[in-house]
Formats: C-alpha cells, sequence, structure tokens
C-alpha cells in the first residue's frame, strides 16, 4: 500500500488589508466624490465668479490701489515671517532632538501652543500687551511706535500662528535620525556650525522645505489674527483675506472674487512646489537605492578617484 508524501496544500488565508474589489470602488467613489464637491466646485466656483464680468473687470479689480496694497502686505508679511519661523524652527528642532535639558517638555508644548488657541484670541492677546490701553500701549505712545493697527502688528500676529509649521516638520525627522553622525563630526573635530551644515542640514533639507512652504501658505492665508490686530484700514494694514472681506461686505462679488481667485492661484503653485519637492525627494531617495556601492582599491578605502 503506497504512501502518500505529497505535501499538504496550506489553506489560503486572505490578507487583512485585501477589500473586495466593489469595497475598493466605493471608497474610491466616495473619495472622489466628496473632493469634487468640497474641492474643485468650490475653486471652480471662484474663477468663474471673477471672470463672470469678463477678463477687464477682473484686471481692474486687480490694478485698484487697495488690491495693490493688500498684495504688497501679504508678501511682505510672509518675507518677514517665514524667514524668523525658519530660524526658530531649526534652533528649536535642533534643541529638542539633540540634547536632553530641564524644561524640554515644556519647550514642545510653547511649540504647539498655537494650534491649540484660536487666531482670534491670539489677536487679542497682541491688542491687551501693544493696545493704547495695553500694558506696553503708553510707553509705545509715549515713543511714538505703533503695533496694533499697523504692519509691525501683523507681521506679530503672522508670526504667532505660523511659527509651529516648521519646527513641526523637523522635530520628528531630526529625532528618527539621531545624532551619532553629528557626535562622529565632533570628535573628528568638526566645529558645531560645520557639523549643522554638513550633517545636518543635507538630512533635513526635504523636510526643511517642506515645513518652509507650509509656513508660507498659512502666512498668505491667515485671517482670524491678522483682522483683530490690523483695524481693517484700507491701503494700509489689508492683507489679501481682509481685502476680499471688505469687497463681499461692500457687495462687490466680482473683484471680491478676483481678488481671491489671486489667493486661489497662490495656494495652487504653492502645491505645485510641493508636488515638485516630494517628486525630487523620492527620486534622489531611488538614485541613492540604485547606484552600485562604490567599488574598495586594494587597501580596502573606497575609491576617490575623480572626486
Amino acid at each position: 500500500m503506497s504512501q502518500d508524501t505529497s505535501k499538504p496544500q496550506k489553506p489560503r488565508v486572505q490578507a487583512g488589508t485585501t477589500e473586495p474589489r466593489w469595497v475598493q470602488a466605493t471608497l474610491i467613489g466616495l473619495a472622489l466624490v466628496f473632493m469634487v464637491l468640497f474641492l474643485f466646485l468650490p475653486l471652480a466656483a471662484v474663477f468663474t465668479e471673477a471672470l463672470s464680468k469678463g477678463l477687464g473687470t477682473f484686471v481692474e479689480a486687480l490694478q485698484e490701489p487697495d488690491a495693490w496694497s493688500a498684495i504688497r502686505l501679504t508678501l511682505i508679511t510672509a518675507a518677514v515671517a517665514v524667514p524668523l519661523n525658519l530660524v526658530f524652527g531649526l534652533s528649536a528642532s535642533w534643541a529638542i532632538a539633540k540634547f536632553e535639558f530641564p524644561g524640554k517638555s515644556f519647550l514642545i508644548t510653547l511649540v504647539d501652543l498655537p494650534f491649540s488657541v484660536s487666531p482670534v484670541v491670539a489677536g487679542l492677546i497682541y491688542v491687551l500687551m501693544f493696545g493704547a490701553q495695553g500694558w506696553f500701549g503708553p510707553w509705545l505712545s509715549a515713543h511714538d511706535i505703533k503695533i496694533i493697527f499697523a504692519v509691525p502688528g501683523v507681521i506679530l500676529a503672522t508670526v504667532f500662528v505660523t511659527f509651529p509649521f516648521i519646527a513641526r516638520e523637523l522635530i520628528p525627522l531630526m529625532q528618527a535620525q539621531g545624532s551619532d553622525e553629528e557626535q562622529a563630526a565632533i570628535v573628528l573635530g568638526a566645529s558645531g556650525w560645520q557639523t549643522f551644515w554638513y550633517v545636518t542640514l543635507p538630512k533635513i533639507r526635504w523636510g526643511l522645505l517642506y515645513g518652509v512652504i507650509l509656513c508660507n501658505a498659512r502666512a498668505m492665508g491667515e485671517f482670524g489674527a491678522v483682522s483683530v490686530v490690523s483695524g481693517h484700514i484700507r491701503g494700509q494694514t489689508n492683507t489679501i483675506p481682509l481685502h476680499v472681506e471688505i469687497l463681499y461686505n461692500e457687495y462687490q462679488s466680482v473683484a471680491a472674487f478676483a481678488v481671491a481667485s489671486l489667493l486661489a492661484l497662490l495656494a495652487l503653485l504653492t502645491l505645485l512646489i510641493k508636488s515638485v519637492v516630494e517628486w525630487r525627494h523620492r527620486q534622489e531617495l531611488q538614485d541613492a537605492a540604485i547606484l552600485p556601492p562604490e567599488p574598495l582599491n586594494p587597501s580596502g578605502a573606497v575609491a576617490t578617484a575623480g572626486r
């Protein structure tokens, strides 16, 4: 009597992430419907309304002096707030990720504070501090320094609501990378600046750029905190979002949508740059994985000819 020596077939196990095709199609369809209703249609409506009375009216709304002033102030605010947050984000991330010190948890909490505080409350805090009846108001008035209802107040409010973005992108990235390479560089005689410039910065540059993009987008689109501290002075303290609100409240809907479309174009440009950065990062990682290891010379050292 022959004995069956064939191996028993293992039962097929369905992966937990495998779903029937109809479930996948339903989920994809719901996601597409959601994107069309809440993203593409409102965006299309903005440009449709902006061009509803022709290209001439659209251009005329953007050439208005108050519109140019709002555009200029928005760009100036972003140009000041983003570099300040860049310095703060790098400093805070370096300190939190690379060192242990008393108050580290408190510093992390402070970094997250603007995420939990309403922008309107942040604006009111600046009014309480620098307003005419605020803590420093009399001293500022005596020295003819204007912060609230002036450009400095707009910049301060924008800096407050945007400073977590860069730090929050870099802290987990630098913590995951560790500090072994930095310690090795210091042991080999590198200074602190050389260690940061040649070791740390190349490893975090894409996360840093991503944080800068997010910070810039929020700086240009901030409304709540800026609305409180600006005073809505036309031609002086209105940013693009505030100018859009004023135009809409005055029933100049076409002009409001024309200026809003400019803000939407800036947002789309930000998304395009973000996509290019992510694609470039993936390409760099793929190239690094595809390249063959460098050949060794007979003594076992890495060949460096041609470098």
